[in-house]
């Protein structure tokens, strides 16, 4: 019986240019001064001034947020939402990764609900909109640009919080391939291991439908035949191209199928030490698919066929082997080669790990029901 689903997805431009669209869409809205949300790094690389010469050339009026983490903090949030309140801003223009995307959702709903970002932790607890937001991402992994998750990090548990609602879904998202030639080998490494994560979790999640699971497999067709060549070859436009679609496709399907115990994990790890979101969730990758093979055998192989892997005289062990070893060897390839232990987990840290992980809002749709102690087991073995 095919179950009843649900699919949510903004408005959105794909293409060399879409960036340029900014102006004429903010005009569409009726806006007259926009909140811009970047940082530092995509201003720098030159995208926000883009983004700012579109809107004044649509006559638009602007004010610029640019104190956004790497893990956007609730406190960022909140500055940003009284800066949009004072400054008499009618739409939010995000620009940058996930962080920018992330915060500006934040600043949407902060702002029309009148409450602190906290409040709206977990599934479907936004009761008003924010105001419009147009999403211009600058690296090919978050697709935060898509996605009904925004994940805020709550500085004083020192977690990583998920709120997941429709309501914080962009309205537009102009997604500009051109915008991730400015990435380093390293970031798009982890953008791109990242969406690798997205879309191999929504295809083994509890919530997977055959709609969704269209775009998690194309996803992962495209990452595996193209990360390492971008990686390669950072000005190949084409090459940046299908790795944006990558995003695009792996965004849609866990927006929409959720995810798993590899992003719960990854956000605990997030908000107790800071480290960077894609690179938690490579070094957990295959550690959570070997917990998670025995529930899902049949989905697992489905996910390895994707990669490219002729499974068709294997064994049910040497099947499972082969893709864990595929996932650990394109993650080294790519250049994320450092365990937990080395990024400053310690041993000791683990059981606050998992006991933060274990609630986790992504947790509820891993293939896998597990304990605590399961959780402890898997972080142990990424040491």
């Amino acid at each position: 019986m095919i179950e009843l689903r649900k699919f949510v997805a903004p408005e959105f431009v794909f293409g060399a240019g879409a960036l340029d669209l900014t102006g004429q869409y903010a005009r569409n809205y009726g806006a007259r001064k926009v909140l811009i949300v970047s940082d530092a790094g995509v201003i720098k690389a030159g995208w926000t001034q883009k983004v700012i010469d579109s809107l004044e050339s649509a006559d638009i009026d602007h004010v610029l947020f640019a104190n956004v983490s790497p893990n956007p903090r609730a406190r960022e949030v909140m500055t940003g939402a009284a800066l949009y309140q004072d400054s008499g801003c009618d739409l939010i223009v995000a620009v940058g990764g996930g962080s920018p995307m992330d915060c500006a959702k934040g600043i949407g709903i902060a702002s029309s609900n009148r409450l602190d970002v906290l409040k709206f932790e977990g599934i479907d607890n936004v009761a008003v909109p924010g105001p419009p937001l147009i999403c211009v991402p600058t690296t090919a992994g978050t697709s935060a640009d898509v996605s009904q998750f925004a994940i805020i990090s709550n500085e004083d548990e020192k977690v990583k919080i998920s709120i997941i609602s429709k309501l914080v879904v962009p309205d537009v998202a102009l997604i500009d391939p051109v915008t991730t030639t400015t990435m380093d080998a390293y970031l798009t490494a982890c953008t791109g291991m990242d969406a690798l994560v997205h879309a191999i979790e929504a295809y083994a999640s509890t919530a997977n439908a055959p709609i969704f699971d269209i775009h998690a497999l194309e996803a992962m067709r495209l990452i595996s035949a193209n990360l390492l060549d971008t990686i390669n070859h950072p000005d190949d436009i084409e090459l940046r191209g299908k790795m944006m679609l990558a995003s695009l496709e792996a965004g849609l399907a866990f927006s929409n199928a959720s995810l798993g115990a590899v992003h719960a994990m990854a956000h605990s790890l997030g908000g107790f030490l800071d480290l960077p979101h894609g690179e938690c969730n490579s070094i957990l990758l295959d550690h959570v698919m070997a917990f998670n093979f025995s529930t899902v055998p049949e989905r697992y192989t489905q996910v390895g066929l994707a990669l490219g892997l002729d499974l068709a005289k294997m064994s049910a062990d040497e099947k499972k082997n082969t893709i864990l070893q595929t996932v650990d060897r394109l993650k080294k390839s790519a250049g994320i080669i450092k365990t937990l232990g080395q990024r400053g987990v310690q041993t000791a840290d683990i059981p606050k790990l998992a006991a933060k992980a274990i609630k986790d809002a992504c947790m509820v749709t891993n293939p896998r029901d597990p304990s605590q102690r399961d959780i402890e087991v898997v972080y142990e073995e990424a040491l």
